[in-house]
C-alpha cells in the first residue's frame, strides 16, 4: 500500500480522473512492469475521528468481547489486525485516526459481526458509519437489515404486473435483505413508511 497526494481532478459528470503523486522511486517502474490496470483508492480526509464514530467503535468492541470472550483490549487488537489485512491500511489509534480510518474500521466491526452472528445491545443499523455498505453487507451476508435474523433478499422497486419474473432484469432495482417479518411490514407499511419508520432503504446490487 502507498500514501501519496491528489495534485489534479476533472470531474468527468459519470466518473473523474484523478493525479496522484506518490513518492516512491520504483512505483512506476513496477506499474509498468506488471502491467497493472487496476488500483483501490482510499481517501483520508484529514480529520481525526468524531466522539459519534468513538462511541459506535467502542460499543461494537464491546459486543464483541462479550460474544467471543476475549477482554475488550485483547478485542481492539484483533479486530484492528482484522481490518489491517482486510484493506491493507498500516496500524492506528482509535484515539487520533481519522476519520475516513474510523468510517472504514467501523465497516469491518459490522461486516464480522453480520458475518458471526454476533449479538447486539442495539441494532447495528444505528453503529453503521456507511449505511450503504452496510445494507449491502446485509444481502451479502443474508442478514435482516433491520434485526439481524437470518434474511431474505426484499425487493424495494416493484418488478410490476404483466413481466415474467423467470426472466425480468432486475439490475437495476433497488434491493434490501429482511427477515421474514420485516419482509411482511415492508410489503404492508410501503417503502416510504418503511424507510421512515427503520432508516434504510434498498440499493442497487451492482454499484457495490
Amino acid at each position: 500500500m502507498e500514501d501519496g497526494k491528489i495534485i489534479a481532478v476533472r470531474d468527468n459528470g459519470g466518473s473523474a480522473d484523478i493525479v496522484v503523486r506518490i513518492d516512491n522511486a520504483n512505483l512506476a517502474a513496477e506499474i509498468m512492469d506488471k502491467q497493472i490496470k487496476n488500483v483501490s483508492l482510499r481517501l483520508v480526509d484529514g480529520r481525526t475521528l468524531s466522539p459519534e464514530q468513538q462511541k459506535k467503535i467502542y460499543a461494537t468492541l464491546r459486543d464483541i468481547s462479550q460474544y467471543t470472550g476475549y477482554t475488550p483490549e485483547e478485542t481492539k487488537e484483533v479486530m484492528k489486525y482484522v481490518h489491517i489485512t482486510r484493506i491493507g491500511c498500516d496500524y492506528f489509534s482509535l484515539s487520533d485516526c481519522s476519520m475516513s480510518i474510523a468510517r472504514d474500521f467501523i465497516n469491518t466491526l459490522t461486516d464480522f459481526c453480520l458475518k458471526h452472528g454476533v449479538i447486539l445491545s442495539e441494532r447495528l443499523s444505528d453503529r453503521t458509519d456507511d449505511i450503504d455498505t452496510y445494507l449491502y453487507q446485509c444481502i451479502k451476508h443474508k442478514k435482516c437489515a433491520i434485526c439481524g435474523r437470518f434474511g431474505e433478499i426484499h425487493h424495494w422497486d416493484t418488478i410490476g404486473m404483466g413481466y415474467d419474473r423467470r426472466h425480468y432484469d432486475d439490475t437495476e432495482n433497488r434491493k434490501i435483505c429482511l427477515c421474514r417479518i420485516h419482509h411482511t411490514i415492508a410489503h404492508q407499511k410501503g417503502v416510504r413508511d418503511f424507510q421512515r419508520d427503520y432508516h434504510v432503504y434498498g440499493i442497487v446490487l451492482k454499484e457495490h
